[in-house]
Order: structure tokens, then sequence, then C-alpha cells
């Protein structure tokens, strides 16, 4: 997708969620009834009436768990750039799609999603020579093709097919190796968390409590 286009889009989505927001509260500031009193003027907590003071000490083990769920909440946001190109990665790496044309040039479908993936200029990689024979991999990768029911490829297309369902393959593994080091870090923090004591703090009070005469 073309960078101006893109930035057309966002724009677009910017100026109708900030239209929609106006609206709503316009037409609320409109229609609303305007009865002000003692009552309705109440600092309230989930529409309960506020009990004793605000000003309050809390347990410093609350804002850990706090944190934690934070952390844990923003990590779902990160989910969709990982889930975009891991899945775009392995749809290169589909057999049933024809990624290479006869000349060896990329197909509208390839060049497609290497833009997805951020590539400014899509091209099919080079192949390696040296680490394995050319004739396994156009073996391999016309195999491939006739399982997919795509009929016979021309030597070019199948050694471009072979290096864009290697770069394919080589970058959903990356993606999920990286996802994997993520989940990592994010328990590891967890498990330290939990065995400094931290997640026991009600626990912990409780027992205090018990505990004193």
């Amino acid at each position: 997708m073309h960078p101006t286009l893109t930035a057309g889009y966002v724009a677009l989505f910017v100026a109708v969620g900030g239209a929609f927001l106006a609206v709503n509260l316009l037409v609320g500031w409109l229609v609303r009834p305007r009865a002000p009193n003692t009552e309705k003027l109440e600092v309230y907590e989930c529409g309960e009436p506020a009990i004793g003071s605000s000003f309050v000490q809390f347990d410093l083990r609350f804002y850990v768990v706090a944190l934690l769920f934070i952390i844990f909440d923003v990590e779902v946001a990160l989910f969709f750039p990982w889930a975009t190109v891991f899945g775009k990665a392995t749809q290169l790496t589909d057999p049933a799609l024809a990624t290479v044309c006869a000349d060896g040039t990329l197909t509208p479908a390839a060049v497609g999603l290497q833009r997805e993936l951020g590539l400014s200029r899509p091209a099919a990689p080079e192949t390696d020579t040296l680490r394995e024979p050319m004739q396994e991999k156009i073996v391999w990768a016309r195999k491939r093709a006739l399982q997919a029911g795509r009929g016979e490829i021309s030597d070019q297309q199948a050694l471009g097919e072979w290096s864009v369902a290697r770069a394919g393959s080589l970058l959903a593994r990356t993606a999920v190796v990286d996802m994997v080091a993520f989940f990592a870090v994010l328990l590891i923090g967890f498990a330290y968390v939990w065995y400094r004591g931290d997640l026991d703090w009600v626990r912990a009070v409780s027992a205090e409590r018990a505990a004193a005469p």
C-alpha cells in the first residue's frame, strides 16, 4: 500500500473517531437534564457512597499487582503486529500461492505481501547455490507446485519460489522466537514477583491481622 494512501486512511480514521466523539458529547450536553443537588455532587465509587477519608495508605504490593496487570494488558496490543508479520510470512510459504512468474519476477500477490511486510522494493531473494545444490531446490519447488495442483513450473520460477518460501519460513520462525522470548521475559518477571511474595499481599495482611493480639 502506498504511504500516502496509508496516511489518508489514518487521517480519515482519526477524523471520523473525533467527529463521533464530539457529536456524542454535544448531543449529551443538549438533551441531558440539569438538576444538580447535594447528593449528586457527592464523590462515589462504583455507585457506592464513600466511607471515611480517601487519603488512605495502600500496601505497596498492591501497585506491583496493578503494574503486572498493565503489562499483560498492553501485551495484547503487541499481538497484532506480531500476528500480521507471522500471517504474511506463512502466506509466502503457501505452496498454493504462485509467488514467482516464469521470467523470475514476483507475482502481484507476492509483491503485495512483501509490501505489507514493510519492504519498499519487493524482490525474490537471491539463492545460495553453495549451501544446497541448485537441482535439489528446483526438484523441491516443482514437487511442491505439483502437490498444490499448479502444474509444471520452469527452472527459474522454481528457484525463485524456493528462495521466497525459504525467506518466508525464516521470517515466520523469527517471529515465533521473538514472541517466545517476549513471553519468557514476562514470565520470568512474574515468577520473580511471585517468589518475592508480592502476589501474596492479601494473605500476608490477613495473617498479620490474625497474629495480632
